[in-house]
Formats: C-alpha cells, sequence, structure tokens
C-alpha cells in the first residue's frame, strides 16, 4: 500500500509526543529545538563515590545531534540538576554532567533524565550499591549497566584491558632488589627518574637523589650534601614536609624539583594539601620550599594521612594534541589562557578519594583546577606521566593488589582508562607508593626497566626493579 501523508502523521505521531509537539484542535504547534528523538538519549554511566565523583554521563545513540538544553536529571528526590543553555550531543556523542552540586547519589539511589518540563521521563537507572567504581552501560547506549572502571566522557570499558579485568603485567614478570640492605628504612614513597638520576621522596620529610650502583640499581648520591637526604621545609623554614610525591617540568631539576605533600608532620592532624617547589642546585642539608600551592581549600575534605600521595607533570603539547578539555571552561584546554606556568599540567592524587585532580600552577602562586577524574581505584599511590608512550600511569599499593592503571585523553577530550595491570607475578602484594619509568634511551630489545619503591622497606629493601615493553 502506498503510504500516504495522513499513514505517516499516525506513524510519527508518538515520536512527536516524546519530542514536544502539542496536538491541540486538529492542528499541530512546533515544539522547542531539542524536539528531536529523545529516545536516542541515554543514561549511559553513573559514579556515585562521592564529591566531585557524583556525576551522570548521557550518550546519544542516533543518527542526529539533540539539544539537551535545560533538560533535567534527578535523583530518588525533587533535587535536581538543568543542564545549561547551548547543550548539545553529536550522534555517538558522551558528556558527564557533575551533579553533586544539585544532589548526592547515594548507596540506593537513582538518576532520572527528563525534558525541560520536569515530568517527561526520558531515560532512569536505579541502584542498590554505590558504584565501583562506576555503573556503565555494556553495550553504549543500549546495555545494561554493570561495574566497570570510570570512563566519564568516553566510551564504556566494557571489555578487554581497560575494562576493570586486570590483564598481565605488560613486561616481565621477574623482580628484583634495586637498593642495598637497610639503606632508607621505612616511608621511600614517590619517585621520577630524570636519565641518570633517580630522585625519591620520604615521609618524614626528605628528598633524596640517587645514582647508579653499578648493578642496575640505585644509591645515595654522596656529593653537594646528598648521603643522608635532605630535609624538606615549608617556605620560611618551618614544618615538617610529609613529602609523598616528586616530579619534575620540561626544565629538568633546573626548573626545581616538585613535591607533592598531604600535611605538616608538625600539625599531623591537619591536612596540607600542596605541591611544593624546590631548587636543589645548592649543597646545603635543608631545602626550604621557594614556593607553596596550597589546594586544601579548593578540594573535598579527607583525612590528614589521606591526602596527596602523587605528582606527576604533562606538558601542554600532549594536551592540546589530543583536544584536552579544560572543566573550568568546557573547551579545549588553551594554555595561553592563564599565565606563566611550566609549560604544562600537574595532576596530583588522593589516597583516600581515588581521584586525580589537574592543576594549572602559576608561576606567581596562583592556581586553576582544570580537571578531576576517578582513577577507577580506591586510591592513587603514584602517577607517572610516560612520554615515549603517552600515557599516564596511576598506581595503588598493596590495598588494591598492587593494580596500574593507563589513561589517556580520549576522543571526548577528557582522562579514559586503557589499560588494567597486575603486579608482575614474582613480586609480592607490596605497600609500594612509588614507581618510575625510565626514559626511552633505556629501551634495549623491546624493553626498559621499571622501578618500585616499597614505604614498608620489606627485607629490608626499599628499591625494587622490574621491566616493561617499550
Amino acid at each position: 500500500m502506498t503510504e500516504t501523508p495522513a499513514h505517516r502523521w499516525h506513524r510519527n505521531l508518538p515520536l512527536l509526543l516524546v519530542a514536544g509537539l502539542a496536538l491541540a484542535a486538529g492542528t499541530l504547534t512546533a515544539g522547542p529545538a531539542h524536539a528531536v528523538p529523545a529516545d536516542d538519549v541515554r543514561i549511559n554511566e553513573v559514579v556515585t563515590t562521592g564529591d566531585v565523583n557524583d556525576s551522570v554521563e548521557l550518550y546519544n545513540k542516533g543518527t542526529g545531534t539533540v539539544d539537551v538544553s535545560g533538560w533535567i536529571l534527578k535523583d530518588d528526590s525533587s533535587s535536581k540538576y538543568k543542564i545549561a543553555s547551548g547543550t548539545t550531543l553529536a550522534p555517538g556523542a558522551f558528556k558527564a554532567f557533575d551533579v553533586h552540586g544539585s544532589f548526592g547519589l547515594g548507596s540506593a539511589d537513582k538518576a532520572r533524565l527528563y525534558l525541560p518540563d520536569g515530568s517527561t521521563l526520558v531515560d532512569s537507572f536505579s541502584w542498590t550499591s554505590h558504584s565501583d567504581p562506576s555503573w556503565s552501560r555494556c553495550a553504549d547506549g543500549t546495555g545494561a549497566f554493570k561495574a566497570t572502571t570510570v570512563t566519564l566522557g568516553g566510551p564504556n570499558a566494557c571489555g578487554g584491558s581497560g575494562g576493570g579485568t586486570p590483564v598481565a603485567w605488560p613486561g616481565s614478570g621477574s623482580v628484583a632488589t634495586a637498593d642495598a640492605a637497610d639503606v632508607f628504612g621505612q616511608d621511600l614513597s614517590g619517585l621520577y627518574q630524570e636519565g641518570g638520576v633517580m630522585w625519591g621522596a620520604q615521609n618524614s620529610g626528605k628528598l633524596w637523589r640517587l645514582v647508579g650502583n653499578g648493578s642496575g640499581g640505585w644509591k645515595p648520591d654522596t656529593a653537594n650534601g646528598w648521603s643522608a637526604g635532605k630535609t624538606l621545609r615549608f617556605p620560611g623554614g618551618s614544618g615538617t614536609v610529609d613529602s609523598e610525591g616528586v616530579t619534575l617540568t620540561g626544565a629538568g631539576a633546573a626548573g626545581g624539583i616538585f613535591v607533592a605533600s598531604e600535611r605538616n608532620g608538625d600539625a599531623s592532624g591537619t591536612s596540607r594539601l600542596s605541591v611544593l617547589r624546590y631548587d636543589v642546585s645548592g649543597t646545603g642539608s635543608t631545602l626550604t620550599a621557594t614556593r607553596e600551592w596550597n589546594l586544601t581549600s579548593d578540594l573535598p575534605a579527607v583525612g590528614s594521612n589521606s591526602g596527596f600521595e602523587a605528582v606527576t607533570w604533562v606538558p601542554d603539547s600532549y594536551l592540546t594534541g589530543a583536544g584536552f578539555k579544560d572543566a573550568t571552561t568546557g573547551a579545549a584546554y588553551d594554555p595561553a589562557r592563564y599565565g606563566a606556568h611550566t609549560g604544562g599540567v600537574f595532576f596530583v592524587g588522593v589516597e583516600g578519594t581515588g581521584a586525580v585532580h589537574g592543576y594549572v600552577l602559576l608561576d606567581t602562586g596562583g592556581y586553576t583546577r582544570i580537571a578531576s577524574v576517578s582513577s577507577g581505584m580506591s586510591g592513587v599511590m603514584e602517577l607517572q606521566w610516560e612520554p615515549q608512550a603517552a600515557r599516564l600511569w596511576v598506581v595503588c599499593d598493596d590495598t588494591c593488589n598492587g593494580q596500574h592503571r593507563t589513561l589517556q585523553v580520549n576522543t571526548s577530550g577528557v582522562w579514559a582508562t586503557t589499560a588494567v595491570y597486575n603486579r608482575p607475578s614474582g613480586m609480592a602484594n607490596l605497600n609500594n607508593e612509588g614507581f618510575s619509568v625510565a626514559g626511552a634511551a633505556e629501551c634495549v630489545g623491546g624493553s626498559k626497566p621499571v622501578y618500585w619503591s616499597d614505604d614498608s622497606n620489606t627485607g629490608g629493601h626499599a628499591l625494587r626493579k622490574g621491566s616493561i615493553t617499550c
């Protein structure tokens, strides 16, 4: 039968009603711009781990762009989050909304999506326990929800090495000690290799400069006052820096050593989430910070011993080339928008929340948070940017059975998990709080060294050596 205009009218009527068109007295009144098939927009991922991580992601599974301006997200209460004007979803696009400022997502709750009228339900998802760490549709937009790693703003990790199921370590399973016995004692934490030098941060307020020991490991540098490590102080020379992470910028040690600290050891009950810069060119036994970026007030409160454990620096060139999205603007990251800031972004890891936050730290002391990402793990103990593979390593300790994850900026401009790895088979479940990857120059036969620092100094050794494929 030939389809007449009347037949087409009746066939499309349900779609027109969902889209917000009104039928009145036998005539049609056109609805707003969002009147594309609302059924194409699905709740695709929900993260309920608290604070900035209370998020709902939408996905457009259709073939046309959908204007979601004014659409409303709700939990199981009357509280609501209204999507900003001008927000659209292209076909196949993902967009995550941080809803914690409007409502919290509980352990037994639901996420609901409504058209702007607040009463036309588009989609919903309910759960009976907190996400661990994410509730994600598999496949995107159409499948059932299941627990996976967090991939807000990108395709869900529904399988493979990025899907929350760890795979084998990408290198040799063999691990050997990389220091002499009883050199450091306990509390050696963050590591950063700079060619033939390894920098180490120790919780007791020390910074170590290590050099090769001739057998593939490391020993304290005995020159310029480094033989027992150097004591770290806050600006003005006071306090005991609870130094947990260490990193360098593209300028190397000449540009300063940057240390992440979670508190002042002289006031150990109070959080002090800071990144500090040190000039290491002198010969004295004490280093006083030349700059402190105290970020405590900008972040959710954590216990004084659950704060910053990790810091790494990612160059602006990678972020702009990958199309990284600045969370403060919603647009592509533009370094020129900020003042002088070392030519990159500092990413810090929080032990207590498993979150990773990206900061532009201005040379003058100001700062702007431009990213907050769930690592997908219960805690972050180390971050390392690996330029050779353009990936961010996120490391947990024995709390997570020594799990390692790698992240890259995806096509939506946000960090997404690309792989989840078990620790090497030859390494016990140690309290590893530091991890460092050798540079490309050390790649031999398709493999290069990596190093871990064990906070517990198990068996009298704080450093261990393994390998990964180049």
